[in-house]
C-alpha cells in the first residue's frame, strides 16, 4: 500500500512539474516566435468573416476591420442564413465602404457543417494572395492585419494562428473557456511544431486563421473535413500533414473576442467540440476522464485531507498544488487574463469532467448539440 502511495505521489509531482515546464517554455517560445506588425502594404489579404445570427457582434467587428493600417485589403462576410437582423446591417455597412462585400450563404448541405461551409463559399469570391479567417464576435486591433502579413513573411509559414486575447465577463465563462488552453497550454511541447512533420504538434484558434491562398486551394478548403466542430483543428493537422509550415503564435494584443455569454454558452461551444476533438473515440475520453480525476482533481481536497491526518505525504501533495497553481498562473499572465482566476483551477478541472462526459453522452446518444439554432452531432 505504502508503495501504491509512493507511485502516485511520484506521478502527480512528476506531472505537475512537467505542466509548468511546458506552461512556461509554450509561452517563452510563442513569444520569441511572434514580431510586432511592422508592414503597412504588400500583398492583398482577404478576411472572410462568417457570420450567422450576429446581430449584436457584426458591426463592431466590421468597423475594427475596416480602421487597419494595413492598405491592401478586402473584407468578404457571409450571411449564413441568420434569421435576424444581421443581414440588414451587413447591407448598411457595405452600403457606407466599398471594401466590405457581403454574400448570402446557400442552404447547409447535409454533409457540411455551417462555418466550414460559410468559409468555403467566401473564398469562392476571394481575391487575395493571403486568407484571413475570423469570426464575427472578434474585435481587432488597427495592426491585425499587418500582424497577419508580418508574421507570415518573417515565419515563411502557409498556415499561421494562435491565442486571441479572451474576455472572461462572468464566473461561469471563468471556469469554461480557459479550458481551451489545457493541450496547446501545457501537454503539447507547442516548440516541437517547428520541427516534427506530425500533424498532433499542430494547433489553431478559429477565432484567427492566416493561410495562403493556393495552399487552401490545393488542399481543396474544408472538402476534406468538412464536418468537423473543431474545423480550426484538424485543418491545421492536415495543413502540417500534407507538408507545409504551420505556426501557432502570440497574437492576445491584436483580437479580442468574448467566446461566449455566461455558463451555458460555454458547455454548449465547448462541449460540442471534446468528443470530436479526440477522434470520437469512447475508450480515449474515458481514459483522459478518468486520468482528469484521479490526477487534476483529486489532488486538491486530499490535501487538507492528507494536512489534517498529518501525513508525510502532505509535502508531496502541497507541491503539485502549488505547481498546478503557478502553472494556471503562468497561463493566466501570458494570455493577458485576470490572474486572480488563476485560484478557480480546481472547479475547472471538475468542470471539465462534466464536460467531457456531457460531450460525450450527447453525442453517443444522437442528441447532439444545438449551436447558432442548427443540431451539430
Amino acid at each position: 500500500m505504502i508503495l501504491m502511495l509512493n507511485i502516485y505521489f511520484i506521478a502527480m509531482l512528476v506531472v505537475s512539474i512537467y505542466f509548468f515546464l511546458m506552461a512556461s517554455f509554450n509561452i517563452i517560445e510563442m513569444k520569441l516566435v511572434t514580431v510586432k506588425p511592422r508592414l503597412t502594404t504588400g500583398s492583398m489579404v482577404s478576411i472572410l468573416v462568417p457570420a450567422r445570427n450576429e446581430e449584436e457582434n457584426i458591426e463592431r467587428c466590421i468597423n475594427s476591420l475596416l480602421n487597419q493600417n494595413y492598405q491592401n485589403y478586402e473584407i468578404l462576410v457571409l450571411d449564413d442564413n441568420s434569421s435576424d437582423k444581421t443581414w440588414q446591417i451587413l447591407e448598411r455597412l457595405s452600403a457606407e465602404n466599398s471594401r466590405v462585400r457581403i454574400f448570402k450563404g446557400k442552404p447547409l448541405p447535409q454533409d457540411w457543417y455551417g462555418k466550414p461551409f460559410a468559409i468555403q463559399q467566401l473564398y469562392e469570391h476571394a481575391l487575395g494572395e493571403i486568407l484571413l479567417f475570423t469570426d464575427a464576435d472578434t474585435v481587432h486591433a488597427s495592426t491585425s492585419v499587418s500582424w497577419a502579413v508580418t508574421n507570415m513573411e518573417k515565419t515563411k509559414a502557409d498556415f499561421v494562428s494562435g491565442y486571441v486575447g479572451q474576455e472572461l465577463l462572468s464566473l461561469g465563462e471563468a471556469i469554461t473557456v480557459p479550458i481551451m488552453f489545457f493541450m496547446t497550454g501545457f501537454v503539447i511541447p507547442m516548440f516541437l511544431n517547428r520541427f516534427v512533420k506530425l500533424g498532433y504538434f499542430s494547433a489553431a484558434v478559429g477565432q484567427y486563421i492566416v493561410m495562403k491562398s493556393r495552399v487552401f486551394r490545393d488542399i481543396e478548403g474544408y472538402t476534406n473535413i468538412r464536418k468537423k466542430t473543431t474545423e480550426d483543428v484538424y485543418l491545421s493537422r492536415y495543413v502540417k500533414e500534407l507538408g507545409y509550415k504551420t505556426e501557432f503564435l502570440d497574437m492576445g494584443d491584436q483580437v479580442k473576442c468574448r467566446m461566449y455569454n455566461g455558463y451555458n454558452a460555454g458547455i454548449q461551444g465547448i462541449g460540442k467540440n471534446i468528443f470530436d476533438f479526440l477522434g470520437k473515440k469512447t475508450a480515449l475520453l474515458m481514459l483522459i476522464a478518468f486520468a482528469i480525476l484521479i490526477f487534476f482533481v483529486l489532488p486538491f481536497p486530499l490535501m487538507f485531507f492528507l494536512i489534517a491526518i498529518q501525513s508525510p505525504f502532505m509535502y508531496y501533495c502541497i507541491a503539485v498544488n502549488i505547481l498546478f497553481t503557478c502553472t494556471w498562473l503562468v497561463m493566466f499572465l501570458g494570455r493577458r487574463i485576470n490572474w486572480l482566476f488563476t485560484f478557480l483551477w480546481p472547479v475547472m478541472y471538475v468542470n471539465l469532467i462534466i464536460m467531457v462526459l456531457w460531450s460525450w453522452f450527447r453525442t453517443v446518444s444522437g442528441k447532439g448539440f444545438v449551436w447558432k439554432g442548427r443540431i451539430v452531432r
